[in-house]
């Protein structure tokens, strides 16, 4: 559904401010482009030629902007990108803060959320490139895995499962379990793993506690509130502390970190550059992951 105040939120403008514009538009044209009934918002018959020609304009902004980048060699501009919480802690700040030091010119904004939310912004064009870590189910996004995540069981060291060389979740799940919150791209690759494993998606699973984010799930199975099972990549400075111990997955789970964007036919140069960057990045440390 269309709404004046999401618009006004991805333009970081005043809702007043975009029906203003609105408003001076459909004056300039002098025709109603948008019918406003019930608190209900969609587009008239003239408001759809528009939004046709004005999607048009800007691919062909976007194709000159592109041309004339290559011509000079500039690579430069702002980009906004979205990334589920343990990307973002944990893969995102190498990656961006490299390209940054090649490319000083270009501005990175960082949106943080869980999968969910990141693939809504993608889908609502509120950022320009997620990357999350579960399946996308929108066959209409552009979807580009990065690399392999593996994930593992993690302990305490005191706990009975701790010099277990690996763990099956028919086993794991006997004890309480910490978990994200519902939207997770952790959570949802864990649920579809225990469905698929034990044939119940909730056989004998004691949720002890949902958490927001990585550092409060590592937190409370450090505390001995429960077990949780947790990308590698999040946890290589409780390893080498000591104060957690991974247990490798029998049989072992994996989940892509995924680009995501929209199907548009032509994309700034700058968007294309950091794409680039970041394939070779991910395929570089993929190892780190292993």
């Amino acid at each position: 559904m269309l709404s004046f105040t999401k618009a006004a939120e991805t333009l970081h403008m005043t809702q007043p401010a975009v029906t203003f514009q609105v408003r001076q538009l459909e004056e300039h044209f002098n025709t109603r482009l948008f019918d406003r009934t019930h608190n209900r918002i969609s587009l008239t018959e003239a408001g759809e030629r528009v939004f046709e020609y004005a999607d048009r304009i800007f691919d062909l902004y976007a194709d000159m902007e592109n041309s004339v980048r290559e011509m000079t060699g500039e690579i430069r501009g702002a980009l906004t990108i979205g990334a589920s919480t343990t990307i973002a802690e944990y893969m995102l700040p190498a990656l961006l803060g490299n390209f940054g030091h090649r490319y000083p010119e270009v501005t990175i904004h960082l949106r943080v959320s869980n999968s969910d939310g990141i693939v809504s912004m993608v889908e609502n064009n509120s950022i320009d490139l997620g990357v999350v870590e579960a399946p996308v189910g929108n066959k209409n996004l552009v979807v580009e895995v990065c690399r392999k995540d593996q994930l593992v069981a993690i302990v305490p060291p005191s706990h009975v499962l701790a010099e277990r060389d690996s763990v099956g979740f028919k086993e794991l799940i006997e004890y309480p379990f910490i978990c994200r919150e519902e939207g997770s791209g952790t959570r949802e690759v864990i649920n579809e793993h225990m469905c698929h494993q034990l044939g119940n998606c909730n056989n004998g699973l004691t949720i002890a506690m949902e958490l927001g984010s990585p550092e409060s799930v590592k937190g409370a199975v450090e505390a001995g509130m429960g077990v949780s099972v947790v990308s590698r990549a999040s946890i290589q400075k409780e390893l080498k502390l000591d104060t957690l111990r991974a247990i490798p997955l029998d049989p072992p789970l994996e989940r892509p970190f995924s680009f995501v964007h929209q199907k548009q036919k032509f994309r700034l140069r700058v968007m294309e550059e950091l794409l680039d960057f970041a394939r070779a990045y991910c395929e570089q440390h993929q190892s780190e992951l292993a």
